[in-house]
């Protein structure tokens, strides 16, 4: 990897933790279980992080697999539900695999390369230049949704990332 692009990549490496970090010892129910209005359950966020961040951004924009906007239009609102009888185990394999592929995507562009392939029919006027400002968004990406994780969690049982209240002196 170029070193210009270790320091985004090492916090995007921290994010993906995180996300991970923050679910770990939650029951299946409880990883299922919407607790915000919205109505998106945990396991579900982690899926759109498989689906429409990590494979969407890595494996579709910047290494070109076919079908890029394919994969964010088509249903992408059940990207953010949990398939029929897809257990909270495979949900969490598949999020690992989409890292480890989109890690391989990474090993290799410079960061000023441009994007192999480019979602117009979702984006018509916007586009991002390069890997650089790519891996940007996603780390961002990830970040707000570990946040979201992180009140999800502390809803359902108090657990914080950090450990205890951040407010105990």
């Amino acid at each position: 990897m170029n070193a210009e692009l270790d320091a985004p990549k090492g916090a995007l490496d921290r994010q993906r933790e995180h996300v991970l970090g923050i679910l770990e010892g939650l029951s299946e129910e409880d990883l299922r279980r919407p607790v915000l209005p919205s109505g998106w359950s945990c396991l579900a966020l982690l899926r759109h992080l498989t689906l429409d961040v990590e494979r969407f951004w890595f494996l579709g924009v910047i290494a070109g697999e076919p079908d890029v906007a394919g994969q964010l239009t088509a249903g992408a609102e059940t990207h953010w539900y949990v398939p029929e009888g897809m257990s909270a185990e495979e949900v969490f394999a598949d999020y690992r695999a989409a890292i480890a592929r989109a890690d391989a995507v990474l090993a290799t562009p410079a960061p000023e390369q441009e994007p192999a392939a480019w979602p117009v029919e979702i984006w018509p006027t916007w586009r991002m230049p390069d890997v650089r400002h790519i891996v940007i968004h996603v780390l961002t990406e990830v970040a707000c949704h570990s946040g979201h994780l992180d009140a999800a969690r502390e809803l359902i049982d108090g657990t914080t990332w950090l450990g205890g209240s951040p407010y105990a002196g």
